[in-house]
This record gives C-alpha cells, sequence and structure tokens, in this order.
C-alpha cells in the first residue's frame, strides 16, 4: 500500500451557480407588488493551499474527484441564495500544479501560497435584477452558470538546498542521519529509503536542508527503479552532492565508474524549464567517498580522490559511522548554499517588467468561424460572453429566449454571422465544441417579440395611460356640450318642418 505520492492526476470541479426566479410580490392589498426575484449565489471555487503540516499528497491518490458546493437558488421577496463554500485542498510546500497538456499553472512555493484551479460559477439574476424602465415585469430569471471542470496533475518537488545523491546502499541515508535530526530508515539492502528524507543542518551561522533521495540506478532517467520518480525532487536543490560507496563488492562497481553512471543520468533528465530551474548537470556538485572506516575503503578514496579533484570537482572524505569528515563538509556545504542563495536573492532584484495590454476599443468580445462537418456547413460563435448568455438561458421560456436573442443582437452576433456568410436556416452553434448550443438562424429572430402579447417585460396592468390634464378636460366637456346643442337644434328644425309628428298634431 502507497504511504509517500509525490504524484496524482486530480479531477476537480467547482460549484455552479445557482439560478435566479421570477416571481411576483403578492401582498394584501397591492395587487400589482411589481418583480421580487432573488438572485442565486455564486458556486464554490476549488483552490489549493499550501498547509505545513501536509507530507504528502496520498489523499488524493486515494480520492482524485474533488467538488466544491453549489450555489444556492434565489428566492421571492428579493432574497438572494447564499454562495457555495470554497474547497481548500492542502498541499505540502513546493507542490506543482500543471494542466492536462504539461503546462505549468503554479509553482506553490511559501506556506502563504494559494492558487484557485477551478472558479465557481457565476449565480443567475433574479426577475427583479432584471427590471427596468422598458421591462417592468420580467416573467423569466436567468439561469446560474456552470462551474469549470478540469483535470491536473499535482507534482510535489522537495523544497531542499542539499540533495545526496548516489547508487543504492551508498550510505546517504546514514549521512543525513548523523549531520542533522533526521532518523530516516537505515539497513543493508538496496532501495532501503523509498521516500526522499529532509532534514536541517546547522553550520556555524548558516542553516541549510538536505535531502536524502532514494537510490539511482542506471537508466533512472528512462524510469527504471525508483530513480524517474524522484529526480523531481532534486530539480530545486542548488548543490549536488554526489555519494559515492568505497566499499561496494559488487563487480563493475568502483567510484569512478559510479560517478560517471550518475553524472549520465543527471544530463539525461529533463527538468521544467518553466520553473526556472538550470539542467542538474549545471549545478554545483561535490563527490564524497563514503565508508572510509573500511581500510580498503579508505585506500580507494585517497587514491581516486586526486582523480576527481582533476576533473575541477570538490572532493571529501568521509565515514558516516565514525562521524570523521563531516564538520569540514557541512561548512563547506553551507558556503555553496549560501552563495547560491546569494545569486537568487540578485536575480529576484530584476522583476520582470508589467506589460498592460488594454481591450482594443474595436474587440467585440467575439467571433464567428465557419466549419466544414461531417454533416454540413456551421457557423460557430466563440466569445466568453455569448457562451455565458447562452447558459443562462431557459430555453423552456420564450420570453427568456427573445432576451438572449436581444442581447446577441446588441452585441453585433447577427451582423457578424451575416458577413460570414451564413443565411436563413444555417446551423449556428455558440460554445465550445463539447458543449455548444446549436439552433438554426432566422435573421428576424432578433425581433422576437412577436412570440409575446406585447413587447417582452411589459404587463398591460403596469402601463400608465396618463391623467388629462384640466383644459382637457374642459374642452372636452364644452365638446359634448356643443355636440347636445347641436344635435337638439338639428331636431326642433325637422319638426318645424313637418318630417315628425306627434300625437298632438294628429288630433
Amino acid at each position: 500500500m502507497a504511504t509517500f505520492v509525490d504524484r496524482v492526476v486530480l479531477h476537480v470541479s467547482a460549484g455552479n451557480g445557482g439560478h435566479g426566479v421570477a416571481s411576483v410580490k403578492r401582498e394584501k392589498f397591492k395587487p400589482l407588488g411589481g418583480p421580487d426575484g432573488g438572485n442565486g449565489g455564486r458556486g464554490g471555487s476549488v483552490v489549493i493551499a499550501v498547509d505545513p503540516q501536509a507530507t504528502t499528497l496520498l489523499d488524493y491518490h486515494h480520492t482524485p474527484h474533488r467538488r466544491a458546493e453549489n450555489g444556492k437558488p434565489g428566492a421571492g421577496d428579493e432574497r438572494n441564495g447564499a454562495d457555495g463554500a470554497d474547497l481548500v485542498l492542502s498541499v505540502p510546500e513546493g507542490t506543482v500544479v500543471k494542466g492536462a497538456d504539461g503546462e505549468v499553472l503554479a509553482d506553490l512555493v511559501g506556506f502563504d501560497a494559494t492558487y484557485v484551479v477551478a472558479r465557481g460559477g457565476r449565480g443567475g439574476l433574479g426577475n427583479k435584477a432584471l427590471a427596468s424602465a422598458r421591462r417592468k415585469a420580467p416573467g423569466f430569471a436567468l439561469l446560474g452558470e456552470p462551474g469549470e471542470a478540469l483535470d491536473v496533475v499535482l507534482e510535489l518537488k522537495s523544497l531542499a538546498d542539499v540533495a545526496l545523491i548516489g547508487f543504492p546502499s551508498a550510505g546517504k541515508s546514514s549521512l543525513v542521519s548523523v549531520v542533522s535530526a533526521a532518523r530516516p530508515k537505515i539497513a543493508d539492502y538496496p532501495f532501503t529509503t523509498l521516500v526522499p528524507n529532509l532534514g536541517v543542518v546547522t553550520a556555524g551561522s548558516e542553516r541549510y536542508t538536505i535531502a536524502d533521495v532514494p537510490g539511482l540506478i542506471p537508466g533512472a532517467s528512462e524510469g527504471k527503479g525508483l530513480g524517474l520518480e524522484f529526480l523531481r525532487h532534486v530539480e530545486r536543490c542548488s548543490v549536488l552532492v554526489h555519494v559515492v560507496d568505497c566499499a561496494t563488492l559488487e563487480p563493475g562497481r568502483d567510484p569512478m565508474t559510479d560517478l560517471d553512471v550518475i553524472e549520465a543520468e543527471l544530463a539525461a533528465y529533463v527538468s521544467d524549464d518553466s520553473l526556472g530551474g538550470r539542467p542538474l548537470s549545471e549545478r554545483t556538485r561535490i563527490v564524497v567517498l563514503n565508508k572510509a572506516d573500511v581500510p580498503e575503503a579508505r585506500d580507494l578514496a585517497e587514491m581516486v580522490k586526486p582523480m576527481l579533484e582533476e576533473r575541477g570537482l570538490e572532493v571529501f572524505v568521509v565515514s558516516a559511522v565514525a562521524h570523521t569528515g563531516l564538520r569540514e563538509l557541512t561548512f563547506a556545504l553551507a558556503r555553496h548554499v549560501a552563495q547560491a542563495r546569494a545569486e537568487l536573492e540578485a536575480a529576484v532584484v530584476e522583476r520582470p517588467r508589467v506589460v498592460i495590454r488594454p481591450k482594443a476599443v474595436d474587440d467585440s468580445g467575439f467571433h464567428v468561424r465557419r466549419e466544414d462537418t461531417p454533416e454540413g456547413e456551421v457557423f460557430r460563435v466563440l466569445g466568453d460572453r455569448p457562451t455565458r448568455w447562452v447558459r443562462q438561458t431557459d430555453f423552456s421560456n420564450d420570453e427568456a429566449v427573445g432576451y438572449l436573442a436581444d442581447r446577441l443582437s446588441r452585441l453585433g452576433v447577427e451582423e457578424a454571422l451575416l458577413r460570414a456568410g451564413a443565411v436563413s436556416g444555417s446551423t449556428v452553434l455558440i460554445g465550445p465544441l463539447e458543449d455548444a448550443v446549436v439552433f438554426d438562424w432566422e435573421p428576424t429572430m432578433a425581433s422576437g417579440a412577436e412570440l409575446l402579447a406585447g413587447p417582452r417585460g411589459t404587463d398591460v396592468r403596469f402601463e400608465d395611460s396618463g391623467r388629462k390634464t384640466r383644459a382637457e378636460k374642459r374642452d372636452e366637456f364644452h365638446g359634448r356640450k356643443d355636440a347636445q346643442t347641436a344635435a337638439r337644434d338639428e331636431l326642433a328644425a325637422e319638426r318645424r318642418a313637418g318630417h315628425w309628428a306627434t300625437a298632438r298634431d294628429e288630433d
């Protein structure tokens, strides 16, 4: 069963935004209360944060699927939905976040380092927020946006100043145990160390961290043994220490051969350039000839030491068992670490220039792409705003569809489709390929108010016919009186002319 995991594939999903609600205020003696639908809450985001107590990625190895909380929907009486809680994933310091394509998204160094790997969806607007002077009673609300969902790779790269590298059973763990307070497992068989061991060394006024990397073998950079899995822990180290076993009895093994094999593996390993690290073959390297407490091993160490120094390497003959040569080694490592830190600080002073690229004034925020598919010719509308608007639309509501058409028309989507060659009945897709909305385009759909009995978002009960002025009322009254007088005069004239007869006249 795995106890130490330094690389996992994580499937994260942010929370969806809550839906807005379409509601009308209903209160006694207030029949025309107006819209009062609240907005939906924001979905929770997935945040990766450094935790000083975390040492491994084991939890995510067993449960790689993580999802944040969804936002709550709105309610009537202008009540907004609650936001979904963010999901915080704790990782050890030195964790690198990569995308599915290998691109480095974040390098989490520092106890306060965080990275939002997936953002929660926005909450939908209720009909109260959609009301305006022209749209007094919206009968629809916007849906919440779905949260981001993606796969990321987490890689743990230990933060250490010095790395001890070498063949299995070369004495690396023993060396760490005597120069620091670390207590790694020590045994007389290969691959005793299965996880990197870190220890803190104090040499004078300098304090630095030393890492015991599991043993390397020929072909480690190609995946043989445990080398490929743990070479990533060497990438952050500024000083590499070759621990050479001078007392090995294996055939074909000697200090010079062991050193050449490990150097070849370091040169073959490709580090992440995006992290700003130099190739492993260009790091400061020191050779430690170990197990000098054995007489034959000490004689061999004294013989090969001048040969290694001719290569320009700094060589130390030590014995982790007898505690000899360790003081000189720790102070030499402290000197190299201090020099590397000074170089790093000098490099940090020259910060990159911040380049501001403002949005162009003629940037519409979308573009139309003409594509040929096995089903025929289609027109794809790509852009953040059109995609977001489509996801917020409830297509079972005609008024909401008309509102979407108005928004797309104002954005200029219809004109762009016409310029791209779209005609009535053309297939139009809005959004990415895996989650696109498909419809048959009609140029007149921008005026989709004919689907409704009146203009979208209107209510005849709210229509203000306007009160008549006093002069208008006076003119109307005199007009009625004049009409009555004219009618009486006309009737009297007809009677005098004999067109009308009464009972008195007949008698």
